[in-house]
């Protein structure tokens, strides 16, 4: 896998941006999590006067082998047919980026089905969907760095269009498995706690799911972090991490999802710690084992609104926050420049 040179951000402007937080014309602390973004923004930035620039928005899809044994409601055929809905601007997350003003780059990394007839989506596919994981690694090592490299690419692209800020959305059937695992492994959570229904299974599918991947888990021989992820991971899901690492190293803000894609950040963060610094996570979404995901990563979602669609939608709805806490640092005034007394 190549190697990232992920620096934490540089902190010797603290003070001073704490400063200017305390003196905007309020209480101090009294915009709450407003005040801890900008902190974070800054710092990232290294300014006292943050922007944000080009947002984008990058979906990344795949199949998974492991829906060969039941483990989703959904057909695998849903997943080139929910790209195909997106290029004619009908999901969720076209809503949202229209909303928001983010550019939607759609990318097949490994998805069943011949996608090159739809222009909009960028090809970028790996093979058809990863190998069944439960009789062995779902890739192999030449598929994981490529899907690495794919990640880092894409981010490449978006800085050149002058983005310093971007969320990352999944398209597969099945990825709630892996997501499940790495959880489990990564967070030393019991398995049962990090599964739940997906896209609507019964009780007695959610059990199958259960039995299906402890089975998986215990027949794999995985040593590191990097064997962890590979083994399990989907070809959207490790294009994620590479774009996420690769963002972190060029000081890009990154807006987490919900269940996968804070999976996502917790593999990549076994592979280096300080690309959480980075990170900014949109919301606690209504999937089993996410809120024990954003725990383990000490997480402040911005926002509960129970949501479990993916496709980055959460982290797109929680850009306004960060555009607020953005707009405090830039456009509220202070006590000195207003002539008002500053009472506390």
């Amino acid at each position: 896998m190549r190697k990232f040179n992920i620096q934490r951000p540089d902190h010797s402007l603290r003070t001073a941006i704490q400063d200017k937080i305390d003196n905007l014309i309020k209480p101090r602390g009294s915009l709450g999590v407003l005040e801890e973004l900008a902190m974070q923004i800054c710092l990232v930035q290294h300014t006292l006067s943050p922007a944000l620039h080009r947002p984008h928005h990058l979906l990344l899809a795949g199949d998974h082998g492991i829906t060969d044994e039941g483990v989703s409601v959904s057909l695998r055929a849903v997943t080139w047919q929910q790209m195909v809905n997106f290029t004619r601007d009908g999901g969720g997350v076209n809503m949202f980026c229209r909303q928001h003003g983010f550019e939607l780059m759609l990318i097949d990394m490994g998805v069943d089905h011949d996608l090159t007839v739809y222009p909009t989506i960028l090809n970028r596919k790996i093979a058809r969907g990863t190998r069944n994981f439960i009789y062995g690694p779902a890739m192999t090592p030449a598929q994981f760095k490529q899907a690495i490299d794919t990640g880092a690419s894409l981010v490449d692209d978006c800085r050149n269009k002058g983005c310093n800020i971007l969320c990352i959305g999944e398209m597969g059937v099945g990825n709630t498995s892996p997501s499940s695992i790495w959880t489990s492994i990564f967070g030393d959570i019991p398995l049962a706690e990090c599964i739940g229904a997906g896209a609507g299974l019964d009780g007695a599918g959610v059990c199958h799911k259960h039995d299906v991947l402890q089975r998986a888990m215990a027949s794999a021989h995985c040593e590191t972090a990097e064997e962890i992820i590979r083994h399990f991971g989907g070809f959207e899901m490790v294009g994620a991490i590479g774009a996420m690492l690769r963002a972190a190293e060029l000081g890009i803000l990154i807006i987490i999802d919900g269940f996968i894609m804070s999976a996502c950040i917790l593999a990549a963060s076994k592979l280096y710690p300080q690309v959480l610094d980075y990170a900014v996570f949109g919301h606690c979404g209504d999937e089993s084992g996410h809120r024990r995901l954003l725990q383990l990563m000490n997480a402040q979602p911005l926002l509960h609104l129970g949501l479990r669609l993916g496709e980055g939608t959460g982290a797109l709805c929680a850009y306004p926050i960060i555009d607020s806490a953005v707009r405090m640092m830039n456009e509220m005034n202070n006590f000195k420049d207003a002539k008002i007394d500053k009472y506390f």
